[in-house]
């Protein structure tokens, strides 16, 4: 029975970033002298978590799916972009540079759709290409529009309450926007018809298409939820910080695809979870800002960075094949009164 268990746990998506969040920590309780209460308790690594999570999320989901969406590195500053220039720049209403920024993900994400489910140029390609475009539509409209590459923004008092708010004077509110996403995104994929036709997709387009699954529209609508969430981390970024700025957003595209993988999912599709991505997500920030923690000189921090994330991920593909290769023996007493002849 205790081996049944155990093999049933390691078959979990999530059981290898969990496993490696734990070990990512005692490292740098052990090597690195750091205080696990004041690691746990400081905000950098968890803003970091929420802010990549919320991108990190929808691009799993279209890795299960068997697609990629990198273009995530132009709408972050375009969604901050947005609102500053149409809220902050033009002076519109804030609900008008809201709307223009979740709006711009909309038409980028169906862009993004439309052209994977109607062409054969693979989702990596497309996306490199909107990527490239959005950065240059970014830079060239705000240098167009208002003379500069950095545009101020006054967000009204509600609005920084409900996505700009530091929380205890250090956690950001977009932690909560987060939890939220990764409890609704949890029921949707696991808990419901959307979610077997979403890992359908990812093991086969083909055969999931023809018992009549919409693989065209759930494509299309995935690329919009990644457009939008990139977008809307973006516009949090802006209304906290009341300005906004061309550069940024490049490194959540390694970011997001490492955590991602960290977390269980399969590049090539059909296996993954919701919270195996949410651990992966916790597993990336906690290494990327421990160092700074630690004693460690911080030249090494790439170095370090990379070779345990690199660790991370062999340790959680090693899990899940030996997860889907174990098959325990059935116990002695269940086999005896199956069978009571041979009791």
């Amino acid at each position: 029975m205790y081996n049944f268990v155990v093999g049933t746990i390691l078959r979990r998506p999530e059981a290898g970033a969990a496993l490696s969040l734990i070990l990512v920590v005692l490292f740098f309780v052990l090597f690195g002298g750091v205080d696990i209460a004041n690691m746990l308790g400081a905000a950098s690594w968890v803003n970091f978590a929420a802010n990549l999570g919320i991108v990190a999320i929808p691009v799993g989901l279209l890795m299960i799916a068997g697609e990629l969406d990198i273009s995530i590195g132009a709408m972050i500053p375009a969604g901050s972009m947005t609102i500053s220039i149409l809220s902050g720049h033009y002076e519109l209403p804030i609900l008008v540079g809201m709307a223009g920024a979740l709006g711009l993900g909309v038409i980028v994400g169906l862009i993004n759709g439309l052209l994977t489910v109607r062409t054969s140029v693979p989702s990596l390609i497309i996306t490199l290409a909107t990527l490239v475009a959005m950065q240059g539509i970014v830079l060239s409209a705000s240098v167009l529009l208002t003379g500069k590459a950095s545009v101020p923004l006054a967000a009204p008092e509600w609005t920084k309450a409900i996505f700009g708010q530091l929380i205890g004077g250090s956690y950001q509110i977009i932690i909560l926007w987060w939890l939220a996403f990764v409890v609704v995104a949890w029921a949707v994929v696991h808990h419901s018809r959307f979610g077997n036709w979403l890992f359908a997709m990812g093991g086969d387009k083909e055969s999931a298409r023809n018992p009549g699954i919409p693989t065209t529209k759930m494509a299309i609508w995935l690329f919009i939820l990644s457009a939008v969430s990139a977008s809307f981390v973006g516009m949090c970024g802006a209304i906290l910080f009341n300005s906004a700025q061309v550069s940024g957003g490049m490194n959540y595209i390694f970011n997001a695809i490492v955590s991602v993988v960290v977390g269980g999912v399969l590049l090539t599709g059909g296996f993954g979870s919701i919270i195996g991505i949410f651990f992966g997500t916790l597993t990336f920030a906690v290494v990327n800002q421990g160092i700074y923690f630690t004693d460690i000189d911080r030249n090494w921090s790439s170095l370090i960075i990379g070779v345990m994330l690199l660790l991370a991920v062999l340790m959680n593909n090693s899990f899940r094949n030996l997860a889907m290769t174990y098959s325990p023996r059935k116990p002695a007493v269940k086999a005896a009164v199956t069978n009571p002849s041979k009791a």
